[in-house]
């Protein structure tokens, strides 16, 4: 996201490409961006350009006639920037374009490509912006000290350095960098740290030589603020740069902290990435983490059987021969358990799940009653003995809770005895 260096150099480009052209004609809006149009048309005229913190100013100079200045002003949002073409390699992203009068025709465009940038016709400076960084550094370190007892500084260092109100031009990898050179953790509390500042300025046991001596020596917070921007501007070579937008190399020498493999990083109460080395500070969010970080997936582990040799449902917590598996075989596993189906319709090894509403109707067994089973044939009975006798089917004996039969008992004793000396019961 450009920040208040990005903002400053642009402006300068602006100055720089602009110098010494005349501009003619209205201003051409594209047709996907949702921003105002800009009612401004002249046969002649010039373009300048300012910055404060995170807001760029054009400023269109009538010279045909004596009308008013229009003053359009920029904020970047995410990816916006000024580019200088000629007419027919005019960017894809141009959302507001400015044609020179001379020819062959060049244009000025504002190049936004994913659209979070606005500007304002007639606009003035955001009255909740506080003094730049950059170019007002005294009245911007005096709003800050003079306003500590304000709650927003109740919060980490990391947030308050975001607040525009205070800190207007500092971002997310210039906040990174001040903190980590100052060796400050990212949330430690605002008031804390700032009040030290303060307390440093009204120490008049210090002569005002030593006071400049200590400030170029060891720049407290609010200084780095405005000398590491400086260093950006003078740095150049960073994306959002209109003259050197696909180098990289100058700017990712220069970072010490911002995206550093080596750093940590943490997510703030705004939702934004703080690069840091060391402790975070007291006022650490607890369970956040950094969008950059991936969530490591825990492997499945899953019990051996003994008997088949194959991979089992439960998981248990006793030390046994377990195996790892990723995800992607646990599913397979399960799967093979379940028994659903493949692509080709083939019905993988388990019982088939139907799903609810569908399962086929089970066959139901009928017991089929004849009538021999109602009136069942006389058995005869076992044995050389009994062979003669045979008993009607209505009087079919029934198993008694001893050997004994019905049968036996009506027996004559001689037979009843030979039955017991054979042991023989009948069935």
């Amino acid at each position: 996201m450009p920040e208040g260096p990005e903002l400053h150099r642009a402006s300068l480009f602006v100055n720089k490409v602009c110098k010494g052209l005349s501009f003619a004609g209205a201003v051409e809006k594209s047709a996907v961006s949702k921003n105002t149009d800009v009612p401004f048309s002249c046969p002649e005229y010039t373009i300048s350009s300012v910055s404060r913190g995170k807001e760029v100013k054009l400023i269109l100079t009538p010279l045909s006639d004596e009308s008013e200045e229009t003053h359009i002003v920029f904020r970047f949002g995410m990816s916006g920037s000024f580019k200088f073409t000629p007419q027919d390699q005019i960017p894809k992203h141009a959302h507001l374009r400015f044609y020179t009068k001379d020819s062959p025709q060049r244009v000025l465009c504002f190049v936004d490509p994913r659209r979070f940038g606005t500007w304002e016709v007639h606009g003035s400076w955001q009255p909740e912006r506080g003094p730049c960084v950059i170019q007002e550094y005294e009245k911007f370190r005096e709003n800050v000290l003079k306003n500590l007892s304000d709650k927003a500084f109740d919060k980490p260092i990391c947030e308050v350095m975001l607040n525009q109100k205070y800190f207007n031009g500092i971002g997310n990898y210039l906040r990174a960098e001040i903190l980590f050179r100052l060796e400050i953790p990212p949330f430690t509390p605002a008031r804390s740290v700032l009040e030290a500042v303060k307390h440093q300025n009204q120490n008049n046991d210090l002569s005002l030589s030593k006071k400049i001596k200590i400030k170029k020596e060891n720049p407290d917070i609010l200084h780095l603020c405005h000398l590491v921007p400086l260093e950006v501007i003078k740095l150049g070579g960073k994306g959002y740069d209109p003259e050197h937008s696909d180098d990289y190399s100058e700017f990712e020498q220069w970072l010490r902290c911002y995206f550093v493999p080596e750093m940590k990083s943490l997510r703030d109460n705004n939702g934004r990435t703080i690069w840091f080395q060391g402790d975070p500070g007291p006022l650490a969010p607890k369970d956040k983490k950094s969008k950059r970080r991936l969530s490591v997936k825990k492997p499945l582990k899953v019990e051996k059987t003994a008997t088949k040799g194959k991979l089992g449902g439960n998981v248990k917590k006793e030390k046994k021969e377990e195996i790892e598996i990723d995800e992607v075989n646990a599913v397979k596993v399960a799967e093979k358990r379940r028994g659903h189906k493949r692509r080709d319709g083939a019905v993988k090894k388990g019982v088939q799940k139907w799903k609810k509403g569908n399962e086929p109707e089970k066959p139901r067994r009928v017991r089929k009653v004849t009538a021999s089973a109602l009136n069942p044939p006389a058995r005869p009975l076992r044995g050389k003995a009994v062979q003669d006798i045979s008993l009607p089917a209505v009087t079919r004996p029934s198993k008694l809770k001893s050997d004994r039969t019905s049968l036996t008992q009506d027996l004559p004793v001689e037979k009843r005895r030979s039955l017991r000396k054979r042991k023989m019961t009948y069935m």
